[in-house]
């Protein structure tokens, strides 16, 4: 239960400040400094994991696209809320073999926004994810069955922080780039005794694997 408690703190800010930004909305009929509204994006992400050099590892280049909330430019003060769609994951290489670990999320994140100027908003929150998918191309097979379920590797929950800036050249259309650190390990803690092939792209167990992942975007404010 304790390893969830993070992820259970961030779905409950992500409620109050939906909620807080839901309250403002029904003031529309009242002069106000912030302005809230729906908005689509979409991007790069080149991502890789920490500790790379012990799987001469390489970073991998991938997407994102969502939907948001949140609020713009009138106010100094803001909050963001994204529901996204992320491609990460890392390649590496070994003395038998060579491949890439690509790796399917939806995550969901809450924003503090802060408006430096009418064009310019910085961004820092918290983002949680949760894994669809995991695949892996490879130079050369496991061989094991057990192996080849790459996904059972996996922990399924990853939490982290995230924060960057965007830039809103004009009324709609926005410009950003961003950093994502997870803190949760990527793998599981594995029984390798039952594994007599250990693939190369499952490190030891000792080793703490953790996504990072800088983004690049554009997108539309309604």
């Amino acid at each position: 239960m304790k390893k969830y408690c993070p992820l259970l703190l961030f779905f409950v800010l992500v409620l109050s400040f939906t909620s807080s930004a839901q309250k403002d909305s029904t003031h529309s009929n009242k002069k106000s400094s912030v302005r809230n509204g729906f908005g689509i994006k979409a991007g790069l992400n080149f991502a890789n994991v920490t500790n790379l050099s012990s799987i001469n590892g390489s970073s991998e280049t991938g997407f994102h696209a969502g939907v948001f909330f949140g609020s713009f430019n009138k106010g100094i003060i803001g909050s963001r809320t994204e529901l996204m769609y992320s491609q990460q994951g890392y390649g590496y290489s070994s003395d038998t073999s060579k491949g890439t670990v690509k790796l399917s999320y939806i995550q969901l994140a809450q924003f503090f926004a802060i408006n430096a100027s009418k064009y310019v908003q910085i961004q820092i929150g918290f983002q949680t994810g949760y894994l669809l998918t995991a695949n892996v191309k490879s130079s050369m097979s496991t061989g094991n069955a057990q192996a080849d379920k790459i996904l059972d590797f996996y922990n399924r929950f990853d939490y982290g922080i995230s924060g960057g800036f965007e830039i809103h050249p004009f009324e709609g259309l926005l410009i950003g780039s961003r950093y994502t650190y997870s803190f949760s390990n990527l793998y599981k803690n594995i029984d390798y005794s039952n594994i007599s092939n250990n693939p190369s792209y499952v490190p030891s167990v000792n080793v703490d694997f953790k996504n990072n992942v800088v983004q690049i975007f554009v997108g539309y404010r309604f």
